[in-house]
């Protein structure tokens, strides 16, 4: 990585995290690389990529998102999303309890 890291990471803050990043946006490393360089899972770091383009295309909006307005928003669609899961679970187990009663 550029900055200079030490031998063992205990915690990947932020910064650690953001250098490896930019390494990888410029071909300085690759997923897999660092993954075995650093004992991460390809999957942890291919999330820290998309977390920090993400990131980075709030910042180069004309009006960025306000983190927490970001996460809220985020968490309204996926509340909804679960409440109109357990909507069709709750009547599929109704039909099915019906089709079960007519069998009878």
């Amino acid at each position: 990585m550029s900055m200079i890291m030490e031998d063992e990471i205990k915690r990947w803050t932020a910064k650690r995290k953001s250098a490896l990043v930019l390494d990888l946006i410029q071909g300085k490393t690759t997923v897999s690389e660092a993954s075995r360089t650093y004992g991460l899972p390809p999957s942890e770091v291919e999330n820290w990529v998309d977390e920090g383009k993400r990131g980075m295309e709030n910042a180069l909006r004309v009006n960025p998102l306000d983190l927490k307005d970001h996460y809220e928003r985020q968490l309204k669609q996926l509340q909804q999303a679960y409440g109109e899961a357990m909507l069709e679970l709750r009547a599929s187990k109704k039909i099915q309890s019906m089709l079960d009663e007519e069998d009878k």
